[in-house]
C-alpha cells in the first residue's frame, strides 16, 4: 500500500496494526485509566456513603446560598469573555488597525496571570487603604468612607471582574483559532453584498465558529468553578469555597464530598451542554483557507476603538497588576528573599517538573495504544482518562485523599499486626499526593496533545518499522518520539505551568510544613500581608508567559496570513 493511500485512510491500517500487536498496550492503557478515574468514584461513593449525613442540613442552611453565588458568579464571567475574547479575536483576525501584529500574542498575556494574584494586586491598590483611594481622598479633600462612595472590590462583581480578566484568552484562544479556519471566500462574498465588518460577524462568521466559542466558554465556566483563592479572599460564598469550610472548618469530609458532588453536576451540565451546541455541526476545512486574509480597512475612528478593544484587557489583566507585582518585589526584594522563598520555589519545581514528566508518560501511553488499538473501548478509555481536566482542584482533592488514606491506614493497621511498627502516612501525607493529583488533573492536555501530533503521522511508519521486525515499543521509541520532540516539550511546559498555578488542591494535599509558590502566596496574602506575596507572585507569573508565546507561534504559523 503506497504511503498516499495510507495517509488518506489511515483506518485500514489500524487493525493490521491490532493484529499483530501486544495487549499489554490495552492492558496497560485500562489500568492506567482506573487509577485515573478513582479519585471520580471515590468522590461519589463517600457522598452516597458518608459516616455522618449533613446533607439534609446543608439543603436547608447553606447549599441554596452557594448555588445561588456560583451561578451568578459563572453567568458573569462567562458574559464577560464573551464579550472580551469575541471582540478582540474579531478584531486581530479580520481588521486592519495600528499594534494589531503586536496584540495578536498579547491578548495571551492575562493567562499568566492566576486570578487570585490579579485579585490580591487590585485589592491592595483599590482597597480602602490603597493608593488610588488615598490619592481621591487628598485630591478632595475628602477625610472618610462616608464622604464618598468607591465601589467595593471585595464582592461577587469584584470576583466576576478579576476572573474574567485572566480566563477570557480561552474564548479569544478557539475563536482566532476558527476565525483563522475560515474560507477567506466567505468574507469576499460578505463583502460584496456590501455588509460591514460587524454585519459579516454576526451572519457569517460567529455561526461557523460556534463549536470552537462554546468549548472555550465551557472551560471559562469551570474554570470558575474551581477558582478558591479570588473567591476565598473577596469572602464570596460559592460552592468551592462552601467545600472548604465543610472539610476545613467543621472536619465532615463526608459534607465536603456531597459539595463536591453538586460540583460534579455542574461539570457534567457543561460537558454536555457544549456537545449539545454542536450536536448537528460538521465542519470541514475549505480549500482556500490557507489563502491570506484581506482585512477591513476602517476609518480612524474604527481603528482607535479596536485598538481600546484589544489594549484595556491586556492593559487592566497584565501589565498594570505585572507592573504593580515588579514594583513590589522591587521594594520589599531583601524580605521576599529568604530561605522559605528559596525552598518554597524549589518544592514547586520539583512538584511541577515530577507532574510534567508523569503526565508525559502516562499521556504517551495512552495516546500510542489508542494508535495501535483503535476501537470504541479504545476511545471510551481516553476520555475517561480526561475526566480529570473538567474536575475542579478541590472535588479532585477529596476524591485523591480517600483512597490513599485509606490505603495509608489499612497498609499501617497490618504492619503493626505484623511487625508491631506504624508505617504512618505514606502515600496522602507525602508529596505523592499532590503528583498524583496534578497527575489527574492535567492528564488531558499531554494525552491530548500527543494524541492529535500521532494523527499526523501516516501509519506506512509503523508498518515499515514492523516490517524491520521493531516491536511496537521499539517502533515508539526510534520513530515516533524524535518526531515528536516539539509537541512533547509543549505539553510539557503548560502543564508544569499549570502546576505552579494550581491552588485548591495544593492547599488541601499538602503535607505538614510543606509550601508551594501558590500556597506561599496565599498565605501572605490572607495575613493581608500583599506586598510580601509580590516576589513569588511575579515568579508564577513568569513560568507562565513561555506557553503562552508557544501557544501564540502556533496559532500565527497554522495559516499565512496577509
Amino acid at each position: 500500500m503506497s504511503e498516499a493511500a495510507t495517509s488518506v485512510n489511515p483506518g485500514l491500517s489500524q487493525p493490521l496494526l491490532a493484529k499483530r500487536t501486544s495487549p499489554k498496550w490495552m492492558i496497560s492503557a485500562l489500568l492506567t485509566t482506573a487509577i485515573v478515574a478513582l479519585p471520580v468514584l471515590s468522590v461519589i461513593f463517600l457522598a452516597f456513603f458518608p459516616e455522618e449525613n449533613i446533607w439534609p442540613h446543608l439543603i436547608e442552611t447553606t447549599l441554596p446560598r452557594y448555588l445561588t453565588t456560583t451561578l451568578k458568579l459563572m453567568i458573569g464571567v462567562g458574559a464577560l469573555t464573551l464579550v472580551i475574547g469575541l471582540a478582540s479575536a474579531w478584531a486581530v483576525t479580520m481588521c486592519e488597525f495600528p499594534g494589531r501584529k503586536f496584540f495578536e500574542w498579547a491578548m495571551l498575556l492575562p493567562f499568566a496571570v492566576p486570578a487570585y494574584v490579579i485579585a490580591y494586586v487590585y485589592t491592595s491598590l483599590l482597597d480602602y487603604a490603597g493608593p488610588v483611594q488615598g490619592a481621591l481622598r487628598d485630591l478632595f479633600g475628602w477625610s472618610s468612607a462616608a464622604d464618598y462612595w468607591f465601589p467595593e472590590i471585595r464582592s461577587l462583581e469584584g470576583a466576576t471582574l478579576m476572573i474574567g480578566l485572566v480566563l477570557y484568552p480561552y474564548v479569544y484562544l478557539l475563536a482566532r483559532a476558527a476565525f483563522l479556519e475560515q474560507s477567506p471566500s466567505l468574507f469576499a462574498v460578505s463583502r460584496s453584498l456590501g455588509h460591514s465588518a460587524l454585519s459579516t460577524f454576526f451572519r457569517v462568521v460567529l455561526p461557523i465558529a460556534r463549536p470552537a466559542v462554546a468549548v472555550g466558554l465551557s472551560l471559562v465556566l469551570m474554570e470558575t468553578l474551581n477558582d478558591f483563592g479570588t473567591v476565598d479572599f473577596f469572602a464570596v460564598q460559592t460552592l468551592t469555597a462552601g467545600l472548604f469550610d465543610t472539610w476545613m472548618n467543621l472536619g465532615n469530609l463526608g459534607g465536603a464530598a456531597q459539595i463536591a458532588t453538586t460540583m460534579l453536576i455542574f461539570v457534567v451540565i457543561l460537558v454536555t451542554l457544549e456537545r449539545y451546541s454542536r450536536r448537528r455541526q460538521q465542519q470541514f476545512a475549505a480549500r482556500d483557507n490557507r489563502e491570506p486574509i484581506q482585512r477591513f480597512t476602517m476609518s480612524f475612528p474604527r481603528q482607535m476603538i479596536c485598538v481600546a478593544v484589544c489594549a484595556l484587557p491586556v492593559l487592566f489583566g497584565f501589565v498594570i497588576p505585572g507592573a504593580t507585582l515588579g514594583l513590589y518585589a522591587w521594594e520589599y526584594f531583601g524580605e521576599s528573599w529568604n530561605p522559605d522563598f528559596v525552598r518554597n520555589t524549589f518544592n514547586s519545581l520539583f512538584l511541577s517538573g515530577a507532574a510534567a514528566l508523569t503526565t508525559l508518560l502516562i499521556g504517551v501511553t495512552l495516546a500510542y495504544s489508542r494508535r495501535l488499538h483503535n476501537t470504541r473501548k479504545m476511545q471510551v478509555l481516553m476520555r475517561l482518562s480526561s475526566l480529570g481536566y473538567a474536575m475542579p482542584g478541590a472535588v479532585l482533592a477529596v476524591g485523591v485523599i480517600v483512597p490513599l488514606a485509606g490505603f495509608d491506614n489499612w497498609l499501617d493497621s497490618l504492619m503493626r499486626d505484623v511487625f508491631g511498627i506504624s508505617t504512618g502516612l505514606l502515600l496522602s501525607g507525602s508529596a505523592f499526593a499532590l503528583v498524583f493529583a496534578y497527575t489527574v488533573r492535567f492528564l488531558a492536555v499531554s494525552a491530548g496533545s500527543v494524541e492529535s501530533a500521532l494523527q499526523k503521522i501516516t501509519p506506512s511508519m509503523d508498518m515499515a518499522s514492523r516490517s524491520l521486525g521493531h516491536t511496537p515499543g521499539n517502533t515508539l521509541v526510534r520513530v515516533h518520539l524524535p518526531m515528536l520532540r516539539g509537541t512533547l516539550v509543549t505539553a510539557a511546559l503548560v502543564v508544569f505551568v499549570d502546576c505552579m498555578k494550581e491552588l485548591p488542591a495544593t492547599l488541601i494535599l499538602r503535607p505538614f510544613n510543606f509550601e508551594t509558590l501558590a500556597t506561599y502566596v496565599y498565605q501572605f496574602a490572607s495575613d493581608e500581608r500583599l506586598y510580601h506575596s509580590a516576589l513569588p507572585a511575579l515568579i508564577i507569573v513568569l513560568a507562565g508567559i513561555i506557553p503562552i508565546i508557544l501557544m501564540s507561534r502556533s496559532i500565527s504559523n497554522s495559516r499565512s496570513i496577509a
